[in-house]
C-alpha cells in the first residue's frame, strides 16, 4: 500500500479489550493496525459493559475505533486483523468469551461483502454504541454504504 494513492479507501477497525492491561493491548494493536493503514487515526478509549446474553458478569471493555486508508482487499485486511489478535494472545474458547483484544473490520470504503467468514460492513455495527460513539469522534461524516447514513446519524438513532 502506498499512502496517498487515489485507490486507497477509508477503512474502519473497532478495537476492544476486557482482559489484562486493556489500554496497553489496544495501543499495541493500534500500532500494528497503523502499519497496515495509511493516515491511521485512533479515537479516544471508552469503557463499556459487555453486550450480550449471559455476559453481565464479565469484566468491562475498553473500546476505540480507528480509521485509515488501504487499497488491500477486505479479506486481506480481515486476515491481518486476525493475525494481530492471535499475536497479542487472543483465544476463542467460546462465543462471547472475555478477550485480551478484539479487532473487527467495520467498513472498507464502499465495499459490501457477504462471504463465508467475512461481512463488510460489519453486520451489527449500526446498533453498537461502543463502535459508533468513538467512530463519531474521528469520522462523523463517514457514510455506511448500505444505509447511506453517516456515522453521526447512526449514533443519533441509538439515543
Amino acid at each position: 500500500m502506498v499512502a496517498g494513492r487515489s485507490s486507497a479507501r477509508l477503512v474502519v477497525v473497532a478495537f476492544g479489550s476486557n482482559l489484562g492491561d486493556r489500554r496497553a493491548l489496544i495501543h499495541a494493536a493500534a500500532e500494528r493496525v497503523a502499519a497496515l493503514l495509511a493516515d491511521f487515526q485512533l479515537s479516544s478509549l471508552i469503557e463499556t459493559a459487555p453486550v450480550g446474553e449471559g455476559l453481565e458478569n464479565d469484566p468491562p471493555f475498553l473500546n476505540a475505533a480507528g480509521v485509515g486508508r488501504s487499497d488491500a482487499p477486505a479479506r486481506d485486511l480481515l486476515d491481518a486483523l486476525l493475525a494481530i489478535e492471535q499475536d497479542l494472545g487472543r483465544s476463542r474458547p467460546h462465543p462471547g468469551a472475555p478477550r485480551v483484544i478484539d479487532l473487527d473490520l467495520i467498513l472498507a470504503g464502499e465495499d459490501v461483502v457477504n462471504a463465508p467468514g467475512l461481512d463488510v460492513p460489519h453486520p451489527r455495527f449500526r446498533n453498537r454504541r461502543f463502535v459508533l460513539e468513538p467512530l463519531t469522534e474521528i469520522a462523523p461524516d463517514l457514510r455506511d454504504p448500505v444505509t447511506g447514513l453517516t456515522v453521526a446519524e447512526l449514533l443519533a438513532r441509538l439515543k
